[in-house]
């Protein structure tokens, strides 16, 4: 970090039922499910969230959430306007709810967005900034969608970016691999749970 005054701020994004839950109804026919079970994505998440919250760190939920007149959908494409047709994640879906080990707990802040990337139409950045992070840990499903995104314009943003590799998945394995190895190091530094919170 800069200094004493600055902190660093992990980013769980997207992990909801309708995302990576085990019958999640995007993650399941995507692949996104099984590659979250396969890497024991959750469970880490788990202790990741047990570990940070022995720190100072900047705890932010990120998941997607459509309002009921569709005002607040950022992301206008054909995708997005069906999800929202079909309610895969109005408030009170079961797809909308976030996986056990990942819920936040009082006092973490919950940002909900309505396209891909964290950052816009939340007002993120800012929230962000009055906290004084400026190194952001990045984790979510799927790797090369939310994580790639939210890397891109933190890199370009001024922060310092982490990427927990051992905390994403994505809709295949090639998938994580090819943003992992190709696209992420463009903006920040491949990291693991145990080397971005050591210990137990």
């Amino acid at each position: 970090m800069a200094g004493s005054n600055r902190r660093r701020a992990l980013l769980l994004m997207d992990f909801q039922q309708a995302v990576c839950g085990p019958s999640g109804v995007l993650g399941v026919p995507s692949g996104a499910s099984g590659h979250t079970a396969a890497r024991q994505v959750l469970p880490r998440v788990q202790e990741a969230l047990r570990r940070a919250r022995r720190t100072d760190d900047f705890i932010v939920h990120v998941r997607v959430g459509f309002d009921e007149d569709g005002l607040r959908r950022v992301n206008r494409s054909q995708p997005f306007l069906g999800l929202e047709q079909r309610k895969v994640f109005s408030p009170g879906s079961a797809g909308f709810e976030f996986c056990p080990q990942a819920q936040p707990e009082p006092g973490e802040l919950v940002v909900t967005k309505a396209c891909v990337s964290p950052f816009a139409g939340t007002g993120l950045d800012d929230i962000l900034r009055a906290q004084r992070a400026d190194h952001l840990l990045l984790a979510g499903v799927a790797t090369n969608f939310v994580v790639e995104s939210a890397a891109r314009h933190a890199g370009d943003a001024g922060y310092a970016v982490d990427v927990i590799e051992d905390l994403c998945a994505a809709h295949s394995e090639e998938m994580h691999q090819f943003a992992v190895r190709r696209t992420l190091p463009l903006f920040g530094r491949i990291a693991t749970l145990n080397s971005v919170y050591p210990g137990a």
